[in-house]
């Protein structure tokens, strides 16, 4: 079991800083997952702390002790990669147990330790096979089983389920939350996808261009993020955002006043969450409908907010026809508004 610490951490390749001081401490088994979208430098960081990426800058620590200058091998850690790294010519039983037999643990200890995560992982009747005779949930499988019989401190996961498909990554999803919370290890984990991400973590660290956006448990950035990157990002469909104006708790879209409550005060940048609208015929905003998108559970309407160039999405529980041309009315109740600096982006109260 292990804490992982990192204090103001920098990554540079030359004179270009890709990584900008990120700091947060993760506890003892719990469960974090890096997200941001492509390029961000989640991976990156993720490399830092398992020593495949040196440290420019700051000092990274695993249960109280500084790793900046250790090995991987001498880290106490475990990491499973997005394409599986599996030797193709060995059998699953002997990618497992690979790590160990280079570590020169006894034969009978490693057939052990296999024998444990291979039933932990509903592996046992495939030990024998070779990684091109499975399909791609079960390689992911062995990579982690890989990792387990190790028994590390630290569990890290750089995007292990984007090759899978979309059914399988759910089930995944569910598996991989399942075993960390039965060993109890600490665990980092890299996606670019926020709805794993949601899914997943105890807490979150959002990315964006080598910074840290904003870290907190996922109902805390989904409720009330503090930037208006995380209010985008976090949120499936995205968060709508446009341009208003703010003057004695009165939020002014083009012609339309509504009542609110804020600290705002001049031009701001407005957010309301697709979910959160509630169509009301006397309702004082309205969208002209470009498209609609059933999918069953729910229904999103895709127009543009009347008396504004901005996009706008509506999410309706449940089955809804609507055409294009369609004027939808709506209101928002005024506690789901968030309200962000244009400048600096960052959430006002």
């Amino acid at each position: 079991m292990a804490t992982v610490e990192l204090n103001n951490v920098k990554k540079r390749f030359g004179p270009i800083e890709v990584i900008h001081g990120v700091s947060t401490k993760i506890k003892d088994g719990e469960f974090i997952v890096i997200v941001g979208p492509s390029g961000c430098g989640k991976s990156t960081l993720l490399r830092m702390v398992a020593g495949l990426e040196s440290v420019s800058e700051g000092e990274i620590s695993i249960s109280g002790k500084t790793v900046n200058d250790l090995e991987p091998m001498d880290r106490d850690i475990a990491m499973v990669f997005q394409n599986y790294a599996l030797y193709p010519h060995m059998s699953v039983r002997e990618n497992m147990g690979y790590g160990l037999k280079i570590a020169k643990i006894p034969k009978a200890k490693i057939e052990e330790k296999v024998n444990a995560a291979a039933k932990l992982l509903q592996l046992d009747e495939y030990l024998d096979r070779r990684p091109r005779d499975l399909s791609g949930g079960q390689r992911q499988r062995v990579a982690m089983g890989r990792a387990i019989v190790r028994k590390p401190s630290v569990f890290l996961f750089d995007e292990p389920l984007s090759n899978l498909d979309a059914k399988l990554r759910v089930q995944m999803r569910l598996e991989i939350r399942d075993l960390q919370n039965r060993l109890g290890i600490t665990a980092l984990y890299v996606t670019h996808d926020q709805v794993e991400a949601m899914t997943m973590a105890d807490r979150m660290i959002v990315m964006n261009g080598g910074r840290v956006e904003q870290i907190g448990t996922p109902l805390e950035v989904y409720e009330t993020p503090q930037t208006l990157f995380a209010a985008q990002f976090i949120g499936s469909p995205s968060m709508n955002v446009f341009e208003t104006t703010v003057q004695n708790n009165t939020l002014s879209i083009g012609d339309i006043t509504v009542p609110v409550n804020t600290e705002a005060k001049g031009k701001v940048t407005t957010g309301m969450r697709p979910e959160h609208v509630i169509v009301d015929d006397s309702g004082p905003l309205s969208i002209t409908v470009q498209m609609g998108e059933p999918l069953g559970a729910n229904t999103l309407l895709h127009g543009r907010l009347d008396g504004t160039s901005n996009a706008f999405t509506i999410s309706l529980p449940g089955v809804h026809y609507a055409v294009a041309g369609q004027v939808i009315r709506f209101s928002v109740d005024p506690k789901y508004m968030h309200f962000f600096d244009m400048e600096s982006g960052h959430r006002i109260r």
